[in-house]
């Protein structure tokens, strides 16, 4: 039965995209795509009680902070009072109660900031961890599923409607960081406001007294005009606090690019830093930091400056609020002695507290322009990861995208019907084309052509990894594939680990994994199997590039795989190493084809003589044949060729023999 779709390792298709457009591919990210659904994804997973509860303890300690305002607040209007009567002679312990209202409230102080608040720190920074942890997890499986999402990723196209996202490392790390942290601060901060809304306004009610000339209003004049004059003045001002934070978030996110730019350039930068020292490049790599810095530096220049002024605005906005607005609504009662001086403390202090709960929005808009900036970094990764789901409908987009992969019997091998390969572009023509090709099982295949040619599009669009042509690619059924990379990339794990991969270390035993290194010329490091750097370094800079290729080879002999894509695998290696690696192959591998591509003009051979291939496939003028390395000749000249020949007589007995019939005339 053949069926198609994408090639996996073991060759085992899936089904085509085409049949799957009709339903959503379900990623660990699809819910957050959205702003509000990357906000609620964590409360509604499968550690939603993880999350709940942390989210109920903050509300609880956020509730008992603002009844603590309202406590601070009376306790403030106390020691006025104490301070004002002090010489008052009905006062007749004014010490006494100095000292008491005072320590009243440095407790409540106490209470309020090292308790109910220093605990909701600490919870809150739990609950970003946590948040945060569960993010990331979800993103790196998403990026690194079998459908190599890291890779489409990074290959989308303005052309498409969805440019490629940048920077993806600083999208998972910081843009997830600042969002998960300035998400809870907020969130903390609305609780805050609701709460105090309540307790505040409640008190104030109570405390509430009639104005002269608002008698209509009864007892809640001196409450209705606090709140009117906190209605009036917040909005007013958080209106212009939205202008300015619509500025301050346009140049956070690029600000964030700028950055990542610069950041990613150096990473590079260091990882090629032999190279840059081999070329003599430094002029050149400084140039280019200080062209990327420049953006860096224009677009920093502008953020001082909203800032500058934002933070100004903030400052008077802040005096008078405190100064003259809370003080403002009490101060007419007070004058027509509906209110005494504690009262009127006690007024002011809930409003202003009031009003400095109301202006929270005002306070946090560079926070919250921030958290929109890497909420939205954060939903494009998102939504980058969902539309490239379906490579091909994605590619679809801005070229022609059109593989079919299936499967057949595995004794039939490996075939390729009808491949073109082409660049992006609906009217692209093909650069290689390919009407029929077919590798048996066992057959070593040399791949021949000038560079650039399109080699390695061929052994990549075998793969699933070329995005626009079109062509049927049909797999042996069940046989593992291998494909080993011209240039060799280590991760900082161990050695036993990087000759398991794809695998786990836990796979295979330390046994097979030696006897792999040995085989493959590298049972010099056996004993450091274990290990995940060697002197301090990891083994990508320990290890040289031909070290590295041999290391491909001992994960072939290891890995065992009856599929194998050779794309300039031993370009690192001297003619006695090539040998060595296709040798090491040939006497482990005994039944796997190989497809490889080399820039030598002749396969290699064995130290016997004996030819590694059995076919090339050579590329000219745009088109793949494949033809026998060896021209196959009629059967009956093989066999007259494969008789053995007589021995001639030596040519010492011929020259004897001429000397006896001298002899005899």
């Amino acid at each position: 039965m053949i069926r198609v779709g994408r090639p996996s390792q073991e060759s085992v298709p899936e089904k085509t995209p085409r049949d799957a457009a009709g339903r959503s591919l379900l990623t660990p990210v699809s819910s957050m795509r959205s702003f509000w659904g990357l906000m609620r994804a964590y409360w509604v997973s499968d550690r939603w009680k993880e999350a709940w509860t942390l989210t109920l303890v903050i509300a609880v300690l956020t509730a008992l902070s603002s009844k603590a305002g309202v406590w601070f607040a009376e306790a403030s209007g106390e020691l006025v009072n104490s301070i004002a009567f002090f010489h008052d002679a009905a006062n007749t312990t004014p010490l006494r109660s100095l000292l008491i209202n005072a320590g009243v409230l440095v407790l409540l102080v106490v209470l309020k900031d090292a308790g109910f608040t220093g605990v909701r720190n600490l919870v809150s920074a739990t609950l970003h961890r946590k948040w945060r942890g569960w993010l990331d997890s979800r993103f790196n499986e998403a990026l690194l599923d079998g459908n190599h999402t890291h890779f489409h990723a990074q290959h989308a196209s303005t052309g498409s409607g969805a440019p490629a996202p940048d920077n993806i490392d600083q999208r998972v790390q910081e843009s997830i960081k600042d969002m998960t942290g300035g998400a809870i601060g907020l969130a903390m901060g609305v609780l805050a406001v609701a709460t105090s809304l309540f307790f505040v306004g409640q008190k104030l009610l109570e405390n509430s007294v009639e104005v002269k000339g608002l008698e209509f209003l009864g007892s809640y004049g001196s409450a209705i005009l606090a709140f009117l004059a906190v209605a009036t003045y917040v909005p007013l001002n958080t209106w212009i606090a939205v202008k300015l934070g619509g500025l301050l978030e346009r140049l956070n996110v690029r600000m964030q690019k700028a950055e990542g730019s610069y950041r990613g350039e150096l990473t590079t930068f260091l990882r090629r830093s032999f190279h840059v020292a081999a070329s003599q490049g430094e002029g050149v790599q400084r140039t280019m930091h200080g062209r990327l810095y420049v953006d860096i530096d224009g677009t920093w220049t502008r953020l001082n400056i909203v800032n500058t002024v934002y933070m100004s605005f903030e400052l008077i906005y802040n005096f008078i609020g405190a100064r003259i607005v809370a003080y403002g609504p009490g101060l007419v009662p007070f004058i027509h002695n509906r209110l005494d001086l504690k009262g009127y403390i006690t007024g002011s202090e809930l409003v202003n507290s009031l009003i400095g709960q109301c202006s929270w929005f005002i306070h946090v808009m560079p926070a919250i322009a921030t958290l929109r900036a890497n909420s939205q970094r954060v939903t494009e990764l998102a939504n980058a990861i969902e539309n490239v789901q379906h490579p091909q409908e994605f590619y679809s987009q801005t070229g022609r995208s059109d593989f079919h992969y299936t499967s057949q019997n595995p004794v039939f091998g490996l075939t390729i019907q009808k491949l073109e390969l082409a660049h992006q572009g609906e009217d692209a023509t093909p650069f290689l084309s390919a009407a029929n090709l077919r590798f048996r099982r066992g057959e070593w295949t040399f791949l021949k052509g000038e560079s650039g040619c399109g080699k390695t599009s061929l052994i990549k669009a075998i793969n699933g990894l070329w995005p626009y042509g079109r062509g049927t690619i049909v797999f042996p059924e069940g046989v593992k594939s291998f494909y080993a990379a011209q240039e060799v990339k280590l991760q900082p794990v161990s050695l036993k680990q990087l000759v398991c991969l794809p695998g786990s270390e836990h796979d295979h035993g330390d046994a097979q994994v030696a006897s792999a290194l040995h085989k493959a010329g590298l049972g010099d490091f056996i004993e450091h199997m274990a290990d995940e750097s060697r002197e301090g370094k990891s083994w990508d800079q320990v290890l040289s590039g031909g070290q590295k290729q041999k290391l491909v080879v001992a994960r072939i002999v290891l890995q065992q795989p009856g599929l194998l894509f050779l794309d300039e695998a031993t370009g690192a290696l001297d003619p006695d190493g090539k040998v060595a690696f296709h040798q090491a192959i040939k006497d482990n591998c005994p039944d796997v084809t190989v497809i490889s591509v080399m820039h030598e003009a002749v396969a290699p051979r064995s130290m016997s003589g004996s030819e590694f291939y059995h076919s090339i496939v050579a590329i000219a003028d745009g088109v793949a044949t494949k033809k026998p390395l060896v021209p196959t000749l009629p059967a009956e000249l093989t066999t007259i060729l494969v008789q053995p020949r007589p021995v001639p007589r030596p040519v010492e007995d011929k020259w004897l023999r001429f000397s006896r019939r001298l002899k005899q005339k």
